[in-house]
């Protein structure tokens, strides 16, 4: 979600297994290339457990605002404790807003997205799924995981050029997806 480089390269890799329809490549492409993507990529550091953040802080503003609640299951003192998330009355009817404001519906749409690539994993087979990912695996501890957008243009343009009879994604040329736009 917060990085969608890695949301655009997992798109690229399902619609090569056959799992989406080839239109999701340009979807992937606008992911890369939309006039504001640098505002959508949020870095996070790596842990020893992957990407890692703080929800409680971040959360913390949903529940004072009415929007979400936090239930926790299990006892802090075992590893099974685990954290559920859901979103109040008040917090659905924020999400339709949200999604009829025109500066701000990216973020419904990603959302989509990230749901689309999820599927039914479990955290863990979604965990497993970043550390395929080469640059995510490799980036050392405690430091910003990062972007790999160079790489998924780079398959972008294979993909393009492999399929040289069919229409570039969404308006792009084959400079705009081998390079990107400024």
């Amino acid at each position: 979600m917060r990085n969608p480089d890695y949301l655009a390269d997992e798109l690229v890799t399902m619609v090569e297994a056959g799992e989406l329809q080839d239109g999701f490549l340009g979807t992937a492409w606008s992911l890369l290339n939309d006039p504001e993507p640098d505002l959508h990529w949020y870095p996070m550091p790596r842990w020893f457990y992957g990407a890692y953040e703080q929800l409680d802080d971040a959360f913390a503003l949903l529940e004072t605002y009415g929007l979400a609640t936090l239930i926790r299951i299990g006892r802090p003192t075992r590893k099974s404790q685990r954290n559920q998330f859901f979103l109040t009355q008040a917090g659905a009817t924020a999400a339709v807003e949200l999604a009829n404001e025109p500066v701000l519906d990216w973020y419904v749409k990603q959302v989509q997205l990230v749901k689309i690539v999820a599927g039914d994993d479990n955290g863990q087979s979604l965990k497993d799924r970043q550390y395929r990912q080469a640059t995510y695996a490799g980036t050392e501890l405690g430091l910003d995981i990062d972007p790999i957008a160079p790489h998924v243009r780079q398959r972008l343009a294979a993909i393009h050029i492999s399929a040289f009879s069919s229409p570039e994604p969404a308006g792009a040329t084959s400079a705009d997806i081998a390079g990107g736009r400024s």
